[in-house]
């Protein structure tokens, strides 16, 4: 489910099945890497929808948290702190970060939930029908983690 009034509808009605919060990381630059952000920020906003329509009735895909690229990562892990406490007293089980941001790699074992890193695709300047089929491949294989890691929570 999308974070639009009619999908949210259908969260409020479901939301016992609704036990995985998306959020994608989405960084903004306005120095000499504003493109590599964008191209960030687009590859993982198509994906996330992506994933969604796979997965919709199993988790809510929230808008991306954006955040500029010269923030202090501590104060970006703390800010990303208070939405995944509130996440989790909501009653999801279960967060999953999505980005294409490599710093975060290093912020990992900071956040409760799994963070995704992909390595984002110039998207821009791909034929539609490559671009379709590339896109395809990467949402099959972010839900093969997903399933991984629901599974080895179930365990736990």
């Amino acid at each position: 489910m999308k974070w639009v009034p009619q999908d949210i509808d259908m969260y409020l009605q479901a939301k016992e099945y609704v036990d995985t919060a998306v959020l994608p990381l989405l960084p903004v630059s306005f120095d000499e890497d504003m493109k590599q952000t964008a191209s960030m920020t687009e590859f993982i906003t198509i994906l996330s929808i992506q994933l969604e329509r796979q997965l919709k009735g199993r988790l809510l895909l929230l808008p991306g948290f954006s955040y500029l690229k010269s923030v202090e990562e501590d104060k970006l892990v703390e800010h990303l702190k208070v939405w995944e406490t509130k996440i989790l007293q909501k009653g999801f089980k279960h967060v999953f970060y999505v980005t294409s941001d490599s710093q975060w790699k290093t912020r990992e074992n900071d956040l409760n939930g799994p963070l995704i890193w992909l390595p984002s695709l110039p998207l821009e300047n791909m034929d539609e029908q490559y671009k379709t089929s590339i896109l395809e491949e990467q949402v099959k294989q972010l839900l093969n983690i997903f399933i991984q890691k629901w599974r080895e929570n179930e365990e736990m």
